[in-house]
């Protein structure tokens, strides 16, 4: 539990990580990020958050630590295959009709989703008239998914979810195997740009035919997901998709008029 002294320091953090270093965590979730403090707090075997806020000041090594814990980086490959499985009947199915294909993962994290779009796009033979830009504010995270290295644990995990929502090849074609590590075959890397950007305070990223972000906003406090769906109209093209997370709605936005709902559980909106 946080004492009203403590919920006090967390502003002051949040307040100084902002100043410091441009990362603006202020209108997250505030539950999600005391969770994430506390995390940090036993990890790095600190007394009180006043520590904390000295050492994220002083020492940027230990900054870069609390930046990872801060990051929202749960992903994995198809993950909710039936999402997956919506996803390919209803927006990929269109986007065969146009000449080239802009898609956008908004907190990419480290990769996978991204990877697992690229993996579609070529089963369906769009890939090599696609680009799929995979962005996330975290450079370490960014870093990891440009190699598109994971652990074998993972990847049968993965290799479970893709039967379960394509299943049109094997899934060992997609990857190399070297003892306890896998690399992403490097033909799915190609038409991906990984790239430092954040949701919070950058602006409007192209026009895209579909944007997914998928678990990110459940992060997010009430204005800030307001900015940022307004950020993804902005960004979208003229009757482009919107993928959120199966706990992620547009319906309690500012914006739940500037779309048309295409698949509800998966939650698959189209912009009109």
């Amino acid at each position: 539990m946080i004492s009203e002294n403590e919920n006090i320091e967390v502003k002051l953090l949040l307040e100084a990580i902002f100043q410091k270093y441009g990362y603006d965590f202020r209108d997250y979730s505030r539950a999600s990020i005391k969770r994430r403090i506390k995390h940090t707090l036993a990890m790095c075997d600190l007394n009180n958050i006043s520590e904390m806020i000295h050492n994220s000041l002083y020492d940027e090594r230990f900054f870069s630590t609390l930046l990872l814990n801060l990051s929202i980086n749960v992903t994995e490959m198809f993950r909710d295959p039936l999402f997956y499985k919506a996803l390919i009947e209803t927006v990929i199915n269109a986007l065969a009709k146009k000449s080239f294909i802009r898609i956008w993962h908004a907190g990419c994290a480290t990769g996978e989703e991204a990877y697992s779009m690229a993996i579609i796009l070529k089963e369906a033979g769009l890939y090599e008239r696609s680009r799929i830009y995979a962005t996330d504010f975290n450079e370490e995270v960014i870093h990891k998914a440009r190699e598109g290295i994971y652990s074998i644990d993972n990847i049968i995990k993965y290799g479970k979810n893709y039967t379960e929502s394509t299943g049109n090849n094997n899934f060992s074609k997609y990857y190399t195997s070297r003892y306890d590590y896998a690399i992403i075959d490097r033909s799915l890397r190609k038409n991906i740009i990984f790239s430092d950007y954040n949701l919070v305070t950058d602006q409007v990223f192209c026009e895209m035919d579909l944007i997914v972000c998928r678990n990110v906003l459940i992060y997010f406090n009430k204005k800030l997901q307001n900015r940022v769906i307004n950020l993804f109209i902005e960004s979208l093209a003229p009757n482009g998709y919107l993928c959120l997370g199966l706990q992620e709605s547009i319906k309690f936005t500012n914006f739940a008029d500037r779309f048309e709902e295409i698949a509800r559980k998966e939650k698959i909106y189209k912009r009109l």
